[in-house]
């Protein structure tokens, strides 16, 4: 089975976009190096912002013909259809493909909030197509909107990226009890919370790496703990180049750490060796 990993958090700002995007790539490199039969990923973008879809395909004018958009207000019977139809090769590396997101996509939760089973509208066509790819990764909004639900929904594996800060790490445990709450509400059993990752550390600043220990000495917070991606002002010059990490400056101290979290994704949640 074909694993899905969504990052959700209901705070912006936390690097979410910056890791979907780079865990999504980083895996597919890592997959070619070990020689596996398919290294192809797909990163599907849930936020109506678009900045995994623009930093990884450098446009931001999809709409209603070549987006998610699209997907989501077909008829559910032709949505797998025009989900392959709709995806687009990232300019990044041809085994990184993309669903983009379009502005439009606020229009299309107004429009389907009241209708019958449109949490599933993810979900359904991305089961159809999702043995394509080697991995799934989505990127959500900052906030537990229909469209959030629609990405957990469809998920195998929750991610959550979170910064170093008191109230950020206080909040902690109430995204992952609304993780819960949409996996028991929308039955979706298989649905796990597989990892927390702190993004834009400085080990130089005491409350930073105080925070740290706090959630690895938590009883269940440090049990999801699986990365530190420090504070790296390439990530920025990168982002403004629309290049990932890796490309901009393969010595970065965010691309070896975005690495290293890959590693580990794959021996948690893919339970491959690197």
């Amino acid at each position: 089975m074909t694993r899905i990993l969504t990052l959700t958090n209901h705070k912006g700002g936390v690097g979410k976009s910056t890791s979907a995007t780079n865990i999504a790539l980083g895996l597919t490199r890592v997959l070619r190096k070990m020689g596996a039969p398919n290294n192809r990923v797909l990163l599907v973008d849930t936020d109506s912002q678009g900045h995994a879809t623009l930093v990884t395909t450098g446009r931001n004018d999809f709409g209603t013909e070549d987006s998610l958009y699209r997907v989501l207000m077909a008829d559910r019977q032709q949505a797998p259809q025009v989900m392959a139809d709709t995806i687009v090769q990232s300019h990044w590396d041809a085994d990184l493909h993309v669903l983009p997101a379009s502005p439009l996509l606020e229009g299309a939760e107004r429009e389907l909030m009241r209708v019958a089973g449109a949490p599933y509208r993810l979900a359904e066509p991305l089961s159809r197509i999702a043995d394509h790819y080697a991995a799934v990764i989505i990127d959500t909004r900052p906030s537990f909107s229909l469209l959030t639900e629609m990405g957990l929904i469809a998920a195998t594996d929750a991610i959550v990226p979170v910064e170093p800060r008191y109230l950020e790490t206080v909040g902690l445990m109430s995204v992952i009890e609304k993780i819960a709450d949409i996996r028991d509400g929308w039955r979706v059993p298989n649905l796990r919370i597989s990892g927390v990752v702190v993004t834009k550390v400085d080990t130089r600043v005491r409350g930073h790496r105080y925070l740290l220990d706090q959630l690895k000495q938590h009883d269940i917070l440090g049990r999801l703990f699986c990365g530190v991606i420090p504070a790296n002002e390439a990530v920025s010059y990168a982002h403004s180049e629309h290049q990932s990490i890796f490309t901009y400056d393969p010595q970065a101290s965010a691309g070896v750490a975005y690495l290293k979290l890959v590693g580990t994704l794959l021996h948690r949640v893919f339970k491959a060796g690197v």
